[in-house]
């Protein structure tokens, strides 16, 4: 192993019973498989090397029981360094650590604790106290987990109300967008009953117009076939003169001519002149003839009886 890495060396050869002895080899890094490859190195001694950080791998070991780290220079330990559950004792003296991860609480069997000479937050530093004797130290891993655990509590409630709030955020926005979908049916189901209003008020429309105008077609029909009642009395039909009323008429007033020149012949003076001696001689002659027929002179003596 060379001396930077921890490589090519044996760790075998440093391994005394349960104690893996790392101290004083100048290491940049922590040759994590093979400390792997050594369950039953429960403690182990990392001390006086040039360490900066661990790998996060290093939180595999959880074989360790007791881990020195003291006299590196440590700026931050492993987010899931609380997986190391078995870890009872650690030694973190002189590092450049400010604050520790939060899972640093789920180190429940830890005992003891060295965190002197680090650069730590105030309220940290105040918690962890001095470990100038045994009793300072356990009170130190006691008081630090407390603390540790104080905070993952308060991220444990914090993460709790950062869901609840994003579940009621979520629970919000779904009842808004819910409550947007009503709307738009809402919206949807008016505009379709406004639109079915509009064309039924459309077609009761055309109806009464299509009956309208049926009505004043029939009422048109009604008064040229038969003229509306009125006030007046009704007229009487007047006939168109025929062919045979006009040649009655034609022969009746040539017998009124014929009477009334008979009647001048026979009643004025001018029944001397020519003209009314021919024509009551025609009158004579007629009259004669009408008698010698005996039907007629039945009927002229049945008149005359009347």
């Amino acid at each position: 192993m060379s001396r930077g890495s921890g490589k090519g060396l044996s760790l075998k050869d440093k391994l005394d019973g349960n104690e893996l002895d790392l101290s004083l080899c100048d290491l940049n890094e922590v040759p994590v498989r093979e400390l792997a490859a050594l369950p039953k190195a429960t403690i182990l001694d990392l001390s006086c090397n040039n360490l900066i950080s661990l790998p996060s791998d290093f939180c595999s070991l959880m074989h360790l029981v007791k881990l020195d780290l003291s006299k590196n220079r440590l700026q931050q330990l492993p987010l899931d360094f609380g997986r190391l559950v078995n870890l009872q004792h650690l030694d973190l003296l002189n590092n450049r650590l400010v604050t520790l991860p939060v899972s640093f609480a789920q180190l429940k069997n830890l005992k003891w604790l060295d965190l002197k000479d680090n650069p730590l937050d105030p309220v940290l530093a105040k918690v962890a106290g001095d470990c100038l004797d045994e009793k300072q130290c356990k009170q130190a891993a006691v008081k630090v987990l407390q603390h540790m655990k104080a905070i993952q509590s308060e991220q444990d409630q914090q993460r709790q109300r950062k869901l609840q709030a994003e579940r009621e955020m979520e629970k919000k926005r779904e009842a808004e967008q819910r409550a947007k979908e009503a709307l738009e049916r809402e919206l949807r189901k008016r505009e379709k009953a406004e639109e079915k209003e509009r064309r039924r008020r459309e077609y009761d429309a055309q109806k009464a117009a299509k009956q309208e105008m049926e009505k004043k077609t029939k009422k048109e029909t009604v008064h040229t076939r038969k003229p509306a009642s009125s006030s007046r009395p009704p007229q009487p039909p007047r006939h168109k003169p025929s062919w045979s009323r006009s040649v009655l008429r034609v022969l009746l007033f040539v017998l009124f001519c014929i009477l009334c020149t008979l009647a001048a012949c026979k009643l004025t003076e001018l029944q001397h002149q020519p003209v009314c001696v021919s024509v009551n001689t025609l009158y004579e002659d007629v009259v004669a003839a009408l008698q010698n027929h005996k039907t007629l002179q039945n009927m002229l003596q049945h008149n005359s009886h009347q």
